[in-house]
C-alpha cells in the first residue's frame, strides 16, 4: 500500500504581542489551504502573557482549518503564566506537546520545548555549582520526556516537534558563545535511537534552515527569522 504523503507546515518564533492580531491572517490562510497540518514550534508570545497568546489565537480561529500541534519556547515562559497560554491555545484547538505524543493521519508526532546544554564534547556537566547541577538537570529533563513520547508512538512515521535545537548544524549563523543556550545534543540521542523521520525547532534566528543528526535525519530550524529569505514565515515539507 502506497503511504500518502503528508505536508506539514511548521513556523517557530511568531512572537505576538498583544496588538499582533493580524500579522499572520495571510499566513495561516495560505498554511491552510496548502498543508494537512500546522506544527508551531515555541516562542509563539513576546512575554509569555495570556493577552498575546489571544491575539495569536484570533488570528489561528479565523484561518486556520488543519490540525495544529506546538510546544512553548524560551518567550512563552517569560511572565510565569507558561500554563495560562497553553490554556488559551487549547481552547483554540491546538494540542499543546511537553512529553505528549499525538497520531494524525497515521504519523506519529512528539514534543517537548527542549533546553539548552550544549553539543558534543562541550556538552555542559552536572559538575560544580547547585545551578549548574539544577541547568544540566531541565536539559536532561527534557531529553527523558521526549524518550517517553517516542516510545508511546505506534506509527511506521514519527516526527519530532520542539523549539530548542538538537544539533550544532542548524545553529550555523549564530554566535558561538550562545550555542549552548540554543539546544542541546542530549535531544538528538532519542532521536537517533527511534529512528525519527524528521524534527522541526525554532529559536536559532540567525541560524540555517537544513541540517541532519548523526545518522542522518533532517532537521528543520522553521525559525520565521531565519524562513525570511524564503518570503515566507512558514516551510512545507512533505513526508
Amino acid at each position: 500500500m502506497v503511504k500518502r504523503a503528508l505536508r506539514i507546515a511548521a513556523m517557530a518564533d511568531l512572537h505576538y504581542g498583544k496588538h499582533s492580531r493580524g500579522m499572520l491572517h495571510e499566513a495561516f490562510a495560505e498554511i491552510s489551504s496548502n498543508a494537512d497540518i500546522l506544527l508551531l514550534c515555541g516562542d509563539l508570545t513576546d512575554y509569555g502573557l495570556p493577552e498575546e497568546a489571544e491575539a495569536l489565537v484570533a488570528d489561528i480561529r479565523a484561518s486556520v482549518k488543519i490540525p495544529m500541534l506546538a510546544v512553548l519556547g524560551n518567550h512563552d515562559f517569560e511572565s510565569g503564566q507558561a500554563e495560562s497560554v497553553c490554556k488559551v491555545l487549547d481552547d483554540a484547538g491546538v494540542n499543546m506537546l511537553d512529553g505528549e505524543a499525538i497520531d494524525v493521519a497515521g504519523v506519529g508526532f512528539a514534543g517537548v520545548p527542549g533546553f539548552g546544554g550544549g553539543f558534543g564534547r562541550r556538552m555542559l556537566n552536572a559538575w560544580g555549582e547547585p545551578l549548574i547541577k539544577q541547568f544540566v538537570q531541565e536539559s536532561i529533563r527534557h531529553a527523558v520526556r521526549l524518550e517517553q513520547a517516542l516510545a508511546k508512538l505506534q506509527t511506521e512515521r514519527r516526527i519530532v516537534v520542539l523549539h530548542y535545537s538538537p544539533i550544532r548544524a542548524t545553529l550555523k549563523g549564530e554566535d558561538p558563545e550562545i550555542f549552548a543556550f540554543l539546544g542541546s545534543s542530549r535531544l538528538e540521542e532519542p532521536i537517533n535511537r527511534f529512528r525519527v523521520d524528521a524534527v522541526f525547532h525554532g529559536h536559532a534566528h540567525n541560524g540555517i534552515l537544513d541540517g541532519e543528526t548523526s545518522t542522518g535525519i533532517p532537521v528543520y530550524n522553521v525559525s520565521a527569522p531565519a524562513l525570511r529569505k524564503t518570503g515566507k514565515p512558514y516551510r512545507i515539507v512533505e513526508l
